[in-house]
């Protein structure tokens, strides 16, 4: 028996379904119920509400995320030997859990969703969380389907997300964040507490959409900041030659300095710089 249900124990379900973690795949499972329950919690009150989980692996977070309320969870998981495991979850939570054989790069959760705005709780596999974080804050039109993403995220890629001008880690990824949503690390997990244990830590992080952002093309700001950290130690002035434009024009109209760096300048100062650029182009 576990700590949440009358489910067997995850060791138990990954022994009989041979779900020994595939590094291709960029599988590390979460085996402590308490840690998977401490997840649900921090994704806030779950009664009434749809959850997207990606790679639920053995199902440790999805028996967290129904054990909490969640109106009805949306696995989507591309290891076939993990729907089984899954299945048996599904018949302890009758008309629950919706089960998506599949690439979370390639699934539009919308179909499957109710009319309120749903939310997304992972510990996302680490080869594709980068990616599936940036196609989430892309989403046209906005306000996105979700409410909010509450993401296992490797420290420093999680550090990138929150980070703010003058960090180190302030980057293209922290502008695009900033601009849609308000972000926060709610707390690391050590390598230990997964199978197999990864040599890095992970951090819990909570990202809320701005139900207003900035008004700003976000095919411009993408490529602003593309150009301005491409070339991250350069001045302004200098890297963002590669727009193809006068860079001191565009400086001048977002009251930028020339000799700005790209580490220095806020969000709203991008923004600026995004729309003197979509103006010219």
């Amino acid at each position: 028996m576990s700590a949440v249900d009358d489910l067997p124990p995850l060791r138990e379900v990954i022994r009989r379904h041979g779900l020994s973690a595939k590094k291709s795949l960029g599988q590390n499972f979460l085996l402590d119920l308490n840690l998977t329950a401490r997840i649900a919690r921090a994704a806030g009150p779950l009664a009434s509400v749809d959850v997207v989980e990606i790679g639920p692996g053995p199902g440790g977070l999805t028996r967290a995320l129904l054990a909490a309320g969640a109106r009805r969870v949306v696995a989507v998981e591309r290891d076939d030997r993990a729907i089984a495991a899954l299945g048996e979850i599904a018949g302890r939570y009758p008309g629950r859990l919706e089960i998506v054989a599949g690439d979370a790069l390639d699934f539009d959760p919308r179909p499957l969703l109710g009319s309120a705005p749903a939310r997304v709780v992972a510990n996302l596999p680490y080869n594709i969380a980068t990616a599936l974080l940036v196609r989430w804050l892309t989403l046209e039109p906005w306000p996105p389907w979700y409410d909010r993403l509450v993401l296992m995220l490797q420290r420093e890629v999680a550090e990138r997300v929150v980070a703010a001008p003058g960090c180190k880690s302030y980057g293209r990824l922290s502008v695009l964040v900033g601009w849609r949503c308000k972000a926060r690390i709610r707390f690391d997990v050590a390598g230990s507490a997964f199978v197999p244990p990864p040599k890095v830590t992970s951090s819990i992080v909570d990202l809320v959409p701005r139900e207003n952002p900035l008004a700003c093309a976000r095919p411009a700001l993408e490529r602003v900041t593309e150009a301005a950290f491409g070339q991250r130690r350069k001045m302004l002035r200098q890297s963002l030659k590669s727009l193809g434009t006068d860079p001191s024009a565009l400086l001048d109209a977002a009251r930028i300095a020339p000799t700005a760096r790209p580490e220095d300048v806020p969000v709203e100062g991008f923004v600026a710089l995004a729309r003197a650029f979509a103006a010219r182009c």
